[in-house]
Formats: structure tokens, sequence, C-alpha cells
């Protein structure tokens, strides 16, 4: 069975990370690998060379097997529009929007996706990584399980656990795992191994021990924390820094409640002579700040709504008065106009409501949704870009008329007279470094040396010579042959 699956004790324990590194190293051992995630949640999204969706770690994974990513790489994607219902996605495409009670009506259907996403990737591949998502140990989710135990089941593919020590009490992760979890799902299982472990690694040895004797699972080592992990792609919003550097100009992202496709940040807190900052709910927005941005959303009257209950807009007038500037990317592009309507209820209950005014433009929600990779050129530079869409709505407005870009000969986004306020519904245009340095120098940034895309291949390869190192990465790989 060409495929090796690695669960996790709880959400949030390194396993895209881990699936990453083990991708990259089993592609320089001369394999042809693929990446694998049976069911993501996640607004962080990529869009696939195929012109479907999937979770932005997929696409990292991806990255790490040098392979375009497709909709097969993660089949199913929950995309959070409030605190109690997702938009699923599936192969790539939306299927519907459902409440959390109702989701385990659509697992036959998903799961069937699933196995058939898998079952094509096998065909063509050496070997599958496969990612889990949460915990096999909510048992309580089990009998609609796609993501941990039900898909090892369904495609009988070998699983290691990992623990993550960092959060601690590890050995009560992994041995309670196995305590609470379907003794077939438990003889899955075959081995675990622990993540983010700082200090003198002997004092963990009589703790390592313990495990494999309570358990009888075999251990594949203990990885050290990989110091450079904050250097690749985020997936979730929670694991952005807080502050890049204390230096430089002053960019603030308004951590939106339902913020969607903030990859547009990683190349920017990367940069030495910038200072970004993630600004979250109660939190006045800094009188010295430079640039704000507000990021896409995946419930933009929603998060509007958000966005004024922490007394943002008036932080943001204030900002404009003292001659900051404003960038608003997709859903906050969209915000910034004189209005955002949503007739058909798309997003959620029919209605309108005024935007931010700093636009003049106005935005109507549409069904059809625009999601592409695209090539363009900036309208103020002439520098070429390339970014994707991933949105719903059309904006329309005088300001228009002054476009962030042209896309395929049509205009993009919106600026403001005096230039200091602009929108666009591109995404992405920050790994491109040359227009990255040249939109930074417009705000008084020297240029630097950064280059982005290289600097995440590099550390995707650091990442693969330190799991070597640490853990018995020819017997994880062996257990999927």
């Amino acid at each position: 069975m060409p495929a090796l699956m690695l669960q996790g004790t709880g959400s949030n324990v390194g396993k895209s990370m881990l699936v990453a590194g083990l991708c990259r190293a089993a592609f320089r051992r001369g394999l042809k690998v693929a990446p694998f995630k049976p069911q993501n949640m996640s607004n962080n999204a990529a869009v696939t060379a195929d012109g479907g969706e999937i979770g932005r770690a997929q696409a990292l994974q991806a990255r790490a097997c040098r392979l375009e990513p497709v909709t097969d790489m993660n089949p199913v994607l929950l995309k959070p529009e409030t605190d109690m219902g997702a938009q699923v996605i599936l192969q790539g495409k939306r299927i519907a929007t459902t409440q959390a009670r109702d989701y385990g009506g659509l697992r036959p259907r998903l799961l069937a996706g699933v196995l058939e996403s898998f079952e094509r990737l096998k065909a063509t591949h050496d070997l599958v990584l496969v990612e889990g998502a949460g915990s096999p140990a909510e048992v309580n989710l089990r009998a609609r399980d796609i993501a941990n135990m039900g898909f090892a089941r369904a495609a009988e593919v070998p699983v290691v656990l990992a623990g993550d020590i960092d959060r601690g009490g590890v050995i009560a992760q992994v041995v309670g795992t196995q305590a609470v979890i379907d003794p077939e799902d438990a003889d899955l299982v075959k081995g675990f191994l622990i993540n983010k472990f700082r200090g003198d690694p002997r004092l963990f040895y009589d703790g390592y021990a313990l495990i494999e004797q309570t358990t009888g699972w075999r251990g594949f080592g203990v990885l050290p924390w990989f110091r450079d992990a904050h250097l690749l792609p985020a997936e979730d919003a929670l694991d952005l820094p807080r502050r890049s550097r204390e230096a430089g100009l002053k960019i603030v992202c308004l951590a939106l409640s339902r913020i969607a496709n903030f990859d547009d940040l990683d190349p920017l807190a990367q940069e030495p002579g910038v200072s970004l900052s993630m600004l979250g709910p109660g939190e006045a927005i800094p009188g010295d700040t430079d640039l704000v941005i507000l990021p896409g959303s995946k419930s933009t009257r929603g998060d509007l709504a958000f966005l004024r209950a922490q007394g943002w807009d008036v932080d943001l007038a204030a900002h404009v008065r003292r001659g900051g500037h404003v960038l608003g990317i997709c859903g906050g592009y969209q915000m910034l106009g004189r209005s955002i309507s949503d007739p058909e209820g798309i997003e959620g209950p029919a209605g309108s409501d005024p935007g931010l005014g700093l636009l003049d433009i106005e935005t109507v929600m549409t069904a059809d949704k625009r999601l592409t990779r695209v090539s363009a050129t900036h309208a103020a530079s002439g520098l070429p870009l390339d970014g994707y869409e991933i949105h719903i709505g059309r904006t329309e407005g005088p300001d228009c008329a002054r476009p962030f870009a042209m896309v395929g000969g049509a205009p993009d986004g919106a600026m403001s007279p005096d230039g200091r306020i602009t929108g666009s519904y591109l995404h992405g245009l920050f790994s491109d470094d040359a227009f990255r340095s040249a939109w930074l120098e417009g705000l008084g940034v020297s240029r630097s040396d950064v280059r982005y895309e290289a600097k995440v291949d590099t550390v995707l390869d650091a990442l693969a010579d330190h799991m070597e190192e640490h853990l018995d990465v020819a017997g994880l790989l062996a257990l999927a042959r």
C-alpha cells in the first residue's frame, strides 16, 4: 500500500509541517510523491492548476513534492462562514453551505469523493502522504468521520500519531488517544513521534520509553523545535506572528473574524524594512501606523460588522485624516466602498450594508464565483505580477476608473483620487519580488534582497534535513511500502 497517514493528538500539533517535510524527504529519495488531506477546515485556500481550491497547507506540501497543486490533494474543504456553518467544497467546487449539525448527512457523498481522489493519486504516484485533521481522539465525531480513522479504515492506510510536547502532557496525549479510540482503529496505528521539543532530549528518554511500553507502538523519534517554521506560509491566521519586527514601515493587518487567504502577508512579514502587526479584537489601530491592510474575508458583511464592533471604522477614518494609506484585498476591498449588497443571501441573510466609504465604489454579491490564477500588470508601475482571484461579487464605481491592475486587458480594483486608498481582488501579489520591492519603495522602504519563493524552497529543504537528522524517516517511509 503506497500510502502513510500522519494523524495528530490534537489540532495544531504540526501535522502540516511534518507532512511537508516528509514530502520533500521522499522526493529527494527519487520517489514520485503526492500529499493528501481528506478533509480540511480553512478559509486560507489555494487556487489549483485544475481550476478549483484546496487548503493552502496542501499547496505547500505539493510544492515540497515539486508538483502543481490539484484538487485531488484535498477533496473536501470546509470554509467556515459562521460559528455554526460552513461552505462545503468537494473536489474543488462548492456543493453546499451547511450547519454543523447537518454535516453528517453529507458523509456518504463526501467519503465517496475522498476515496475517488485518493485512488487517482495512488494510481499515478509511488507514494501518497496523508495528513489527518484535528484528532482521532474526538470519538464523539467518529461515526461521521472522514478525516482521520474513518478515512484510514476505509482506505486501509497505516497511521503514525504525532504528539505536541510544547503544549504539555504529551504522554497523556498519546497514551490517552489509544485508550479512547476503537481497538480496530488502534490496530492501524503503527507508531508515534513527538514534535516541537525544546531543551535537552535526554530529559524525555523515560517518558518516551513509557509511551512505547504502555501503547506497544513503535517510536519514530523526537523532533526538536524547527526554528524556521515561521518562514513557511501559514495556514491558520493564529500562526502569523503578532509583530514581525519593531522597526520599519509600520503595517497593521486587521485580524477579521473570518479572515481568508491571508497568504498575502507572508512575503511582507519577511521584508527587513517592514514591521507587520496583526491587530486583534479590541485593539486600537496605533496612531503611528503607515499602512492598514483589510484582508480577505469569507463573510464580508459579517466581518464588516465585526470591524465596526471593534471601533476600527473610527480608527480608520482617523488614520486616513493623518495621511495614512489603506489597502483592501478581496473582501477588504469590498468593505472600502459605499455599500455591499447581497440580495440573494449568498453569504448570509439577504440585505445591504453601508461600507466604510473610503472608495467611491459599490459591490453586489453574485452567485458566480471567480476562481482563477491570473497574470496582471500593475497599473501605476507597469510591472507584471502573478496572483489569483477567489471571490464572489461585482464591484463598480467612479474610483474603478483608477484601477490597481490590468488583468487580461480588463481593469481590477480601484484607487482614491489621492492614491492613498487602494483596493484589489488579487491575492498572492506580494510573492513577486520585483513588484513587492517596487510597491514598498513607493511607501519609502528601501529595496531588499529578499527572494521569497526561493526562500520558501530553501526552508523546505532545511525542514527535510531536520527531520532526517532526528526522526527515523526511512522507517516511516517503509511503513507505506
